[in-house]
């Protein structure tokens, strides 16, 4: 993205080019209001005028100008050094992810941050109140403002008229592809042979004889796409190490996306490797990089990507990890929490129609599911959504096995059930939460019951410390059934070995020692129970009452134990002393006895 120059900034007007000039000379442009007591006072600082700028669809907040039109360069200390700790804080107090960047005059410094505009329906807020500039002040938002942002649709920008292409602009090898997916999707052969303007035409890629921003995405030669749609490249970035800044290699693809999409899998897989699972003579290769996830990825960063913004979409390749990073957050009424449940309407209706008929994707808004479906099915981590806001997706897959037992495990099952009851993706994602002892709470019980039904896992504790595990055939896979039956329910005389323990060792315990020794497999109520059962049968001795009790091993249990100690060593000395008779007689025995 180019940055603004002082030489612009100067010719601007506050109001109609949506930029805030402020002197700061001694870059005193309060950060969050300071300690100021006034609402309206408060909000003339750095994240007031950020937040109304974003509302307001975009701008720039400058900082070492006067606000005097023309506007003269004052020149400004404000974050001199900690330009990069200002974007970071704003991010994270905003959610608004701004460009901060210094400018110069001579030796006069320039502060700019560059705000983005707010995503569609979206408003936001400084200390709860709704910002937007009514001349030189920042004012709540107006009722009729803020009703009619909250209630807007994202346009369809793929169903757009693009202005000044025609059919001849198109790329001859990206229209043939599209004939040939549709045919084979639609089972259509004839297909192939409509002429392309009736084509385009049938696929609504063309409206009275002019193309759609999705006839260009998808279809226009690779100087046109450069020329009207700069930002629908994708950049590849290779790093050898993830730690790492700068890039290795960088390729460019700026091709239309049926011909953009398999060059780009293809330059992927150069560097793919693979991970052979191996159970007994049965062997199989995860690769690092899975085909169809990266492929889904990717259609979902094309489908769903804002292209009013001026960013491309930017693939981060290193040995084990892919990042896929897209302008515009997720499709609105999808979040973090719901992003497998909810269906996705992409931003682009049309292009993700086109994709749907083409076989590219099976349907729309299943893209996230196979992605989930598959990466978890290979043992790898969950795919990672978490660095995504409201102005770009951020995706994470990780190359490596983290357990191959699982990886087994789901394979042995979806060879073993039926086409139609076969594991969906929400269930292998809810196994995947209980192999990874996920709280009850955060698990979906609809899930649970028909993994329960399946015996694909078990429940093991009562009332409040129910909790579940996944089946013995998952700990035969990691060679641990020993694991597996130290999960089973404990028994009052597992129970009481566990209590003595831990008591022949420490002398003494409370009650809370006892609960955190049966965490995640009694309730706090069921140990007391138990305990006090010990207790009643002189077991156990308590001393002191309610959360004072000391516990110790009970005097009576004491005496029982010495009791059957020394009947133990009398029956050892009965045994020897029987058995040395024999002996004598033996050795006493003829050779030829012997």
């Amino acid at each position: 993205m180019s940055m603004i120059t002082i030489d612009i900034l100067k010719k601007l007007k506050e109001s109609e080019d949506k930029v805030e000039f402020k002197k700061g000379e001694g870059g005193n442009v309060s950060y969050n209001g300071g300690n100021k007591i006034n609402p309206s006072d408060r909000r003339r600082c750095i994240l007031g005028y950020v937040t109304a700028l974003c509302n307001e669809g975009g701008g720039y907040l400058v900082i070492g100008m006067s606000d005097n039109h023309p506007h003269d360069v004052i020149g400004t200390k404000q974050n001199l050094d900690s330009i990069g700790e200002l974007e970071s804080k704003i991010y994270t107090d905003t959610g608004i992810r701004p460009i901060v960047y210094e400018l110069f005059e001579s030796l006069k410094r320039v502060l700019v941050i560059e705000v983005p505009c707010r995503p569609a329906g979206k408003v936001f807020k400084f200390e709860d109140v709704a910002l937007m500039r009514v001349g030189e002040e920042l004012k709540p938002m107006s009722d009729e403002v803020y009703l009619k942002i909250i209630q807007e649709q994202e346009p369809d920008f793929s169903q757009q008229i693009c202005d000044g292409i025609t059919i001849a602009d198109l790329d001859v090898k990206a229209i043939a592809i599209l004939k040939e997916k549709y045919s084979i999707k639609q089972n259509n052969p004839q297909f192939k042979l409509l002429p392309d303007d009736q084509i385009l035409s049938d696929l609504e890629l063309s409206k009275n004889g002019k193309l759609t921003n999705a006839a260009l995405i998808l279809l226009a030669k690779k100087e046109i796409l450069q020329e009207k749609l700069p930002q629908a490249k994708v950049m590849l970035e290779y790093r050898n190490f993830e730690n790492q800044i700068n890039f290795d290699n960088r390729i460019e693809f700026s091709e239309p996306f049926f011909v953009l999409i398999n060059e780009l899998w293809n330059t992927i897989n150069l560097r793919n490797g693979s991970f052979p699972i191996q159970d007994g003579a049965y062997i199989f290769n995860v690769p690092y990089f899975n085909e169809e996830v990266i492929r889904e990825s990717i259609n979902n960063a094309i489908s769903h990507r804002d292209y009013r913004k001026t960013s491309e979409i930017v693939i981060k390749q290193f040995p084990q990890r892919l990042d896929v990073i897209n302008a515009g957050g997720f499709p609105v009424g999808v979040t973090l929490e719901n992003l497998i449940k909810t269906p996705s309407t992409p931003r682009n209706r049309l292009l993700a129609d086109i994709l749907q008929k083409t076989g590219i994707v099976e349907r729309s808004g299943q893209g996230v599911d196979k992605i989930y479906y598959n990466t978890l099915s290979e043992g790898k981590a969950e795919p990672d959504y978490t660095q995504s806001d409201n102005f770009q997706v951020n995706l994470k897959l990780s190359a490596i096995i983290e357990d191959r037992a699982f990886a087994l495990f789901i394979d042995s099952i979806q060879k073993e059930l039926p086409i139609n009851e076969k594991l969906s993706v929400l269930e292998i994602v809810t196994l995947n939460k209980i192999k990874n002892k996920i709280s009850k709470k955060d698990l979906d019980l609809e899930q649970v019951n028909q993994l329960l039904y399946k015996k694909l896992i078990e429940k093991r504790g009562k009332t409040n410390a129910i909790f579940y595990i996944l089946s013995k055939d998952y700990y035969e896979f990691t060679d641990e059934k020993a694991k597996y039956y130290n999960l089973q329910e404990l028994d009052d005389n597992q129970v009481l070995t566990t209590i003595l323990q831990f008591l022949s060792k420490e002398g003494k315990a409370k009650m809370k020692d006892f609960v955190g020794l049966f965490e995640d497999k009694l309730s706090r109520k069921q140990v007391r129970l138990r305990v006090e059962k010990l207790v009643k049968n002189k077991i156990l001795k308590q001393d002191g009452e309610s959360s004072s009790s000391i516990y110790e091993i009970g005097e009576n249990f004491i005496n029982d134990m010495e009791v059957i100690s020394e009947a133990l060593n009398l029956g050892f000395q009965l045994l020897e002393k029987n058995k040395a008779p024999k002996i004598e007689r033996a050795k006493k025995r003829p050779e030829k006895d012997q």
